[in-house]
């Protein structure tokens, strides 16, 4: 589980440790990497953590190592980082930076630990989309693409498993709800004339910035049950798809 320090991939660890499934914490930052860890070893749960930058080869390499001897049979790629850039921002570095960090860092994991599956002849990849995939954001350019691509990615590597008894799937969040998130609202609200109190600025957030048929922003948990459920036995006829776990927000005027 990439990312899994923090946020949604730290939700998504919890609820498939819940579910009962062994799972290595991934993460850049040892100490809220270890807390995870050892909090989700105190509520039962078989865990270890793995440290390393995606982004970068001979770490991401580092990383898929351990996660060989450790043995992956489901692998969610949820690292994708972000910043805030409009066209005019955007310069060609932060659009390489976007694809390297969303694209490449999965790409990276899905090369290392897809032979095993292949061998085993079972497997499960998951990798995290967003919503800004189907519907870019004008305030983040190059994340919008980066994720586009990995929807479409994530298509091409269920056909080319074809067989294989591995399958491959994209679950895309809305706005959801997570301490950065927050923040990213709260230090921009006296900007936007809004509150600065999350209980009064949330319906602000749902009713201006992500109005959706669903009425309010997600949670972690929302997207943990897709990914719990893609990554179960349950799902093994859904192949190639992205689920779009944002309240209907893509289908928004």
């Amino acid at each position: 589980m990439t990312a899994s320090s923090g946020g949604i991939g730290a939700t998504v660890a919890r609820t498939l440790v819940g579910e009962g499934c062994a799972v290595l914490v991934h993460g850049r930052d040892p100490g809220r990497t270890s807390a995870v860890a050892r909090e989700l070893r105190d509520a039962g749960g078989t865990v270890e953590a793995v440290l390393g930058d995606l982004s970068d080869d001979e770490a991401a390499e580092e990383v898929s190592e351990q996660a060989l001897a450790w043995g992956v049979d489901v692998l969610v790629n949820n690292a994708g980082p972000f910043v805030e850039n409009d066209w005019e921002t955007a310069e060609p570095k932060a659009w390489l930076e976007a694809v390297n960090g969303n694209v490449l860092s999965a790409v990276r994991m899905i090369r290392a630990l897809v032979p095993p599956m292949r061998e085993r002849g079972w497997g499960r990849i998951i990798n995290v989309g967003s919503r800004a995939a189907t519907t870019p954001l004008p305030n983040m350019v190059e994340y919008s693409a980066a994720k586009a691509a990995v929807v479409n990615m994530t298509t091409s590597l269920a056909r080319h498993l074809a067989g294989s008894g591995i399958t491959a799937n994209t679950v895309s969040p809305g706005v959801v709800v997570t301490d950065g998130m927050r923040r990213m609202f709260e230090e921009g609200a006296a900007e936007r004339g809004w509150p600065q109190e999350w209980s009064e600025l949330e319906p602000r957030v749902v009713a201006e910035y992500a109005p959706n048929p669903a009425g309010r922003l997600g949670t972690g948990e929302d997207i943990a049950a897709a990914v719990a459920f893609l990554a179960s036995p349950l799902a093994g006829y859904i192949n190639g798809i992205d689920l779009r776990v944002d309240g209907g927000i893509a289908a928004v005027p």
